[in-house]
Order: C-alpha cells, then sequence, then structure tokens
C-alpha cells in the first residue's frame, strides 16, 4: 500500500497540513518539527504528489527550457546555471532539444504549454515572430534567452556582441590584415545579424575590403565550420572571426590539422561561450569574446519565476555585455 501524507503525519506526531507546509514551504514550521517530518518522510519512504500539489497550488513548480541543440557546452552551460538558480528557489527544470529544428520546436512548445510546467525559457530557431507567438498561450510566462526578436511582446535576456566584434576587427585592421572573414551562426537568427553587422560597420569604417564572398554562415553546430573555413581560405582570408564557440574550437583544431598556425599563419578571433579547458591551450594564439554565460543563465532563471510569480510585471529587455580580450593578455586583462 503506498504510503500517505497521513501516514507521515503520524509517525511525525503533527498534523497533515504541518506536513504539507514543511513540503512546500508554505508557511513557518520550526526547524524541530522539520525535523520529525523529515525523518519520518524518509522512513516511510513517503513521495509526495506532485499532480495533487499542482491542483491544490495552481503550480506544477516546473520550468520547461527549450534550447537549440543540448549537445552544445554553452546551451549545457546555460541550462545548468538556471536549474541551479530554480532548484534553490524550489523549481525543477525539463529541457526539450529541437536541433535547431523550426518543427521540432513546434512541438515541443504545444507539449509544454499545454499544463505541464509554469512557464517557459526558449532559446528559439524560428524564423518568424508570428509563429512563436501563435503557439504560446495568452498570458502564459515566458523569457526569450540569448536569441531575440524585433517584436518585444516577451521579456528577454541576451547578450550585446556589437562592440567586442567591432574591436576586434579594428585590431585586426591596425595590424595590417585587409581580407578578415566571418563565420556566422543561421542567418535568421538575431545572434547572428547582430554580429555580421558588427563585422560590416568596422570592416567599412576602417576601409577593408567589402566583400560578400567573406561572409559565411554555418549552422551553430560543429560540422558546419570545416566546410565555411575552407571557402574563407579559398578567398585569401588573412584573419577570421568566428562568431561561435563550439564552430571557434573546431575551426582552431581544424587550422592546426592543416598544419596552419593560428597567430602565426593567420589571426583568429575566437567566441569563448563556455568554460573549458580545451581553450586553455589556445588563449596566447587567438583573439577572445568572452560570453558572460553563467551570468546569462542565472539572470534567465530570475526573469521566468518573475513571470510566474508576477504575471503582470512589466515585460523586461536585459542586455549583457561580452568582453573582448587580444591574444597574449592575461585572464583577468
Amino acid at each position: 500500500m503506498k504510503t500517505t501524507i497521513s501516514d507521515v503525519a503520524r509517525l511525525a506526531g503533527v498534523s497533515t497540513a504541518t506536513v504539507s507546509h514543511t513540503i512546500n514551504n508554505t508557511r513557518y514550521v520550526s526547524d524541530d518539527t522539520k525535523e520529525k517530518v523529515y525523518k519520518a518522510i524518509k522512513e516511510l519512504g513517503y513521495t509526495p504528489d506532485a499532480s495533487a500539489r499542482s491542483f491544490r497550488t495552481g503550480k506544477k513548480k516546473t520550468i520547461g527550457f527549450i534550447v537549440p541543440d543540448i549537445s552544445n557546452k554553452f546551451f549545457g552551460t546555460i541550462i545548468e546555471s538556471a536549474e541551479n538558480y530554480l532548484s534553490a528557489k524550489g523549481y525543477h527544470l525539463i529541457i526539450a532539444n529541437t536541433k535547431e529544428n523550426m518543427d521540432r520546436e513546434e512541438t515541443n512548445l504545444r507539449l509544454l504549454t499545454a499544463g505541464l510546467v509554469d512557464g517557459l525559457l526558449i532559446a528559439s530557431t524560428m524564423d518568424d515572430f508570428r509563429r512563436l507567438d501563435a503557439l504560446i498561450p495568452a498570458g502564459f510566462p515566458v523569457v526569450l534567452v540569448d536569441r531575440t526578436f524585433e517584436t518585444q511582446k516577451y521579456s528577454s535576456v541576451s547578450v550585446s556582441n556589437f562592440q567586442p566584434i567591432y574591436r576586434s576587427i579594428c585590431r585586426l585592421a591596425a595590424k595590417g590584415k585587409r581580407r578578415i572573414g566571418i563565420i556566422g551562426g543561421l542567418p535568421r537568427l538575431s545572434t547572428t545579424r547582430e554580429r555580421v553587422a558588427a563585422y560590416r560597420a568596422a570592416t567599412a569604417d576602417c576601409g577593408l575590403v567589402q566583400d560578400a564572398s567573406l561572409i559565411r554562415y554555418g549552422d551553430s553546430m560543429e560540422d558546419s565550420a570545416p566546410p565555411c573555413l575552407d571557402q574563407l581560405l579559398e578567398q585569401g582570408c588573412d584573419a577570421i572571426l568566428v562568431c561561435q564557440g563550439l564552430m571557434a574550437a573546431v575551426t582552431i583544431a581544424y587550422l592546426r590539422g592543416k598544419g596552419i598556425c593560428p597567430q602565426r599563419d593567420i589571426e583568429v578571433v575566437s567566441f569563448v561561450d563556455y568554460d573549458t579547458h580545451a581553450y586553455e591551450f589556445y588563449y596566447d594564439q587567438v583573439d577572445q569574446i568572452i560570453q558572460p554565460v553563467e551570468e546569462l543563465g542565472r539572470t534567465a532563471g530570475e526573469q521566468i519565476l518573475l513571470r510566474v510569480e508576477k504575471p503582470d510585471a512589466p515585460v523586461l529587455e536585459r542586455i549583457l555585455t561580452s568582453a573582448y580580450r587580444a591574444c597574449g593578455k592575461e585572464k583577468n586583462a
């Protein structure tokens, strides 16, 4: 027979209401009483009925996170940071992986908004805000993460990379580089558009060659980087900016595999958007644009709980800033 909350209350010598308040943290319970309740829960092997609690409170204490590539450590770090914050607040996190596929995103949106979660974090791969918006029920708590839209209907947390990219291109131009290529992510994404815009502005202001063939687009996945790199090398690039960390790591390894040494043979600007020792070997060989990934995840967690707990709160646009570090500089420079 399944252990009930009444069994826990009886063993702990308290009321069922006290057990409920202890589990759900909905009212003050003394430390001594909490200890008795949790001891009884452990002894009896009691598992709280989440569905019943959801029915009583109207909350599932669960947040959904739709991400485009769960294998990418950038998103993995964001997920971990958001989950750490949400867990400390008594919430669980459900992850859905779209693999940069809009149909998969639509399926996950329909599923998660059908009563499974209290709110959604979305790093959308959609090319049309109207398609995304049509899938979200009116008043449903949503925070866009990393990727945004021109229509600012939902709160968002993103990172501005315009200035660091602009600075990196200007630094390369000052060193005499004339044909600077760029590898961006999917053209439909806001992150890609901003990064390419910064590249275009800097190359124009520095009087560099304006050549569309120097702009290449991957799909943010590692396998897309080498073909883009080969095309840029054929164009005679003397410097390359790679606008995504996973593609940047692959690019650096690919170059070395071809006997091309970053900094010596070609200048590279690498996005650093997750913490890994793989970058350590290359710190003195490439310029870096460093993303505040953990802050991005934590802020996303903060914002979605604000939307869940205060549905009428104003829509907020939080923009974090990345850092630029030239090769050879110390990490804290």
